[in-house]
């Protein structure tokens, strides 16, 4: 997603919800990624805001989100990356 130094790297099993953002639950330690087939890995700022996630699905990328936020903190856009690599723009 990014190599940003500022960037905090989270480990979930799931989401939850319907709309954008999505929020990551159940939150893994980055031990208990390895023996998993299955994870989301979600990308913070160092306010805890989520700014995109990868779905890994046997040590490759599913699916990915990237999100930007207006000066309020609202989102102002998502894009949307699937399985096929097919992007989505979606703007608020």
């Amino acid at each position: 997603m990014t190599d940003d130094a500022n960037i905090i790297r989270r480990y979930f099993t799931t989401y939850s919800g319907v709309k954008l953002p999505f929020k990551l639950v159940s939150e893994l330690g980055a031990h208990e990624i390895r023996n998993r087939n299955t994870f989301f890995q979600g990308h913070f700022d160092a306010d805890g805001v989520l700014l995109g996630f990868q779905k890994m699905v046997y040590g490759e990328v599913e699916l990915e989100h990237k999100y930007t936020y207006d000066a309020s903190g609202k989102l102002k856009q998502a894009e949307i990356t699937d399985a096929d690599g097919e992007v989505s723009h979606l703007s608020f």
